[in-house]
């Protein structure tokens, strides 16, 4: 008998979108606003960044946002939006494996299919590489993680996508043979795909895709290779993370301060039509 609930048909829809080769696209949101402008391009499903998420709630991102405002934000999204919601959950706002599991209910609540799960520690003192994240977390307490977040999801009944994150490339920590280790582990705990921001470059990329036994996410920006090169080297998802939120915030920035100093509007040329943003952003459910 087919299981007729929506979170559970969505989670397969979401599951399914990860193909090798023909990557699922992700133009991170981080409010009821940048998701529908997403959904309205044309994305298949909306994700969140934790740190765009984090700053338009008026906290610095790296675990210093608690679980229910962090899962209040993507309540609303995910009402808001037609298409699949993966929620960035950081290291999942929880100090332990039990408490990783209560995040992952809550998750689900909220009405996500997916989330994002890293192995980094925070020292409290902010989220920059090299200054706020103390070690990657030891990859037996990382896997028990994932494990507790499976677990939990399966006694929901949803086919949650974890992708689990993995630190190592863009903290320096170590290169492929290492991320490959935790991604076996982390596959191994229950995580259905591998998330490793920094490698982008195309033997990084290959190594990995050939190394890891899951769909395997990029981080992409500037710079990076694009979209038709890594879908050629076999990636199965690529996500923007925070910069589409770094991109929106410059822009506020400069035009302020151009309008504060030279008293002029120029940095303002190019925004969207006033009715088209009152259509869209007002079409929502």
């Amino acid at each position: 008998m087919t299981n007729q609930n929506p979170t559970h048909e969505a989670a397969l829809a979401f599951r399914a979108l990860h193909t090798p080769g023909r990557p699922l696209i992700v133009p991170n949101a981080w409010d009821t606003a940048s998701a529908l402008l997403v959904e309205e391009a044309g994305a298949a499903a909306v994700a969140t960044t934790s740190a765009g998420l984090a700053w338009d709630l008026g906290t610095a991102d790296g675990d210093r946002l608690d679980r229910d405002r962090a899962l209040g934000a993507v309540a609303r999204i995910a009402a808001a939006v037609r298409v699949p919601v993966s929620a960035d959950i950081e290291s999942g706002y929880a100090k332990d494996a039990t408490g990783v599991g209560d995040t992952i209910r809550a998750a689900l609540a909220a009405g996500a299919v997916g989330v994002n799960l890293e192995d980094a520690l925070y020292d409290g003192e902010g989220d920059d590489v090299g200054g706020g994240r103390g070690p990657l977390r030891p990859v037996a307490e990382q896997a028990e993680r994932i494990a507790a977040a499976r677990a939990a999801a399966d006694a929901a009944g949803v086919p949650l996508f974890i992708n689990a994150r993995i630190d190592t490339v863009l903290r320096g920590a170590g290169g492929v043979e290492e991320t490959l280790e935790r991604a076996a582990a982390f596959l191994a705990a229950g995580a259905d795909g591998i998330f490793v921001p920094g490698a982008v470059d195309p033997e990084t990329v290959k190594s990995l895709v050939a190394g890891v036994e899951g769909p395997l996410n990029v981080l992409v920006g500037p710079g990076a290779p694009s979209v038709a090169e890594l879908a050629a080297l076999g990636v199965a998802r690529i996500s923007a993370g925070s910069s589409i939120a770094q991109a929106a915030h410059a822009v506020v920035r400069r035009a302020a301060r151009e309008l504060l100093s030279a008293g002029t509007y120029d940095s303002l040329t190019g925004g969207l039509d006033y009715a088209e943003l009152n259509t869209v952003l007002g079409g929502g459910r």
